[in-house]
């Protein structure tokens, strides 16, 4: 009878032993243990990091319940050996075994970066790199250097060019060097048979034609003037006349409050002096617009080779082939210029 009665309890405590273990054993699998109340989350990972930095992410975040079933599930599914930096979305009420899936996956939630409105490479990390891993004076440094453009067909002066303005998803812990690669596809894929086409049969190269779009972006306040005043400077440039392009003189001098452009701004010695210097500049003075690209390749065919702001201040433009007209609408403009006192 006592035995039997031993058996019994060891029965017992076995059922409730395996019971209490399948029920911790269904926590760990599949109870909630991600505590995101409503919207989801991103959690980011940086490049290096172990599953000590896991644990430490998650815990600091508090995004997570229960961080020993998290890190026992882990370490069964072989995780604490495979982390993969990133940036990952967590769901709301996600349970262990899906949030490591996801993490051990790789599978990234995309960032998506926007650029435009740029004057000079150097600006463009602080343009970025707040949202990826990327450190912004790093990439600045690394844009800066001479190698760098080299190694993807540019050079210092005209490297800008290869960026095309535009939304681009990229993962969070691109590299710099991916980064670049990438820029490069983007400036490959936008140069297609059917644009680079047309830069043949206006004798211009891409970044030619790109340098020209900048000087275009910078003239044109209103987009529609942009097919008129690209087709403007195609003529300048037809006729060997210098294209005498205010915006390159305000990037010579790199004083970008000049309203007024006068005499001694145009006495710098500078490549980008388009006064001095025919041709076109060795580079863009800014980073265009797709739209201002296309105003190049599809200009305007007209007989104008002078343009001047309207007196008005509509931002628009008078255009004309005569000079003597051209001198009296500069004549209008500077004197509305001195009645609102804007002397430079």
């Amino acid at each position: 009878m006592k035995g039997r009665n031993i058996l019994l309890i060891a029965v017992i405590a076995i059922t409730i032993s395996a019971s209490t273990f399948s029920f911790y054993a269904y926590q760990v699998l599949y109870s909630p243990n991600i505590l995101i109340d409503k919207e989801p989350q991103f959690i980011h990972i940086p490049t290096g990091s172990d599953f000590s930095d896991v644990q430490k992410i998650l815990s600091e975040s508090d995004y997570i319940n229960d961080l020993m079933a998290f890190s026992l599930l882990s370490k069964l599914m072989k995780y604490d050996r495979l982390v993969k930096p990133g940036r990952y979305l967590l769901q709301k009420d996600m349970n262990n075994r899906a949030a490591i899936r996801l993490l051990r996956s790789g599978e990234q939630s995309p960032v998506r970066i926007t650029f435009n409105n740029i004057r000079l490479t150097e600006e463009l990390p602080d343009k970025i790199c707040s949202d990826l891993e990327i450190d912004p004076e790093e990439l600045r440094l690394f844009l800066e250097d001479s190698a760098v453009s080299a190694r993807y067909g540019f050079n210092r002066q005209n490297f800008l060019g290869m960026f095309i303005p535009n939304t681009y998803e990229v993962y969070w812990n691109i590299s710099k060097e991916q980064f670049l690669d990438r820029m490069k596809k983007e400036y490959d894929s936008f140069w297609n048979a059917e644009r680079m086409d047309l830069s043949r049969k206006i004798g211009l190269t891409p970044m030619e034609v790109n340098t020209l779009a900048s000087i275009v972006k910078a003239e044109c306040f209103h987009k529609e003037e942009a097919p008129v005043i690209a087709g403007l400077y195609i003529n300048r440039i037809n006729i060997n006349m210098p294209l005498q392009a205010d915006p390159t003189i305000v990037f010579a001098n790199r004083d970008y409050s000049i309203h007024r452009v006068l005499e001694k701004h145009k006495e710098i010695d500078s490549p980008y002096n388009t006064y001095r210097y025919a041709g076109l500049p060795p580079g863009p003075i800014n980073m265009p617009e797709i739209v201002y690209i296309d105003a190049v390749l599809n200009f305007e065919k007209h007989n104008y080779i002078y343009m001047c702001a309207r007196e008005d201040f509509s931002d628009y433009h008078n255009f004309t082939s005569s000079y003597t007209e051209h001198l009296r609408n500069a004549r209008s403009y500077a004197a509305a210029l001195n009645r609102e006192k804007i002397f430079r």
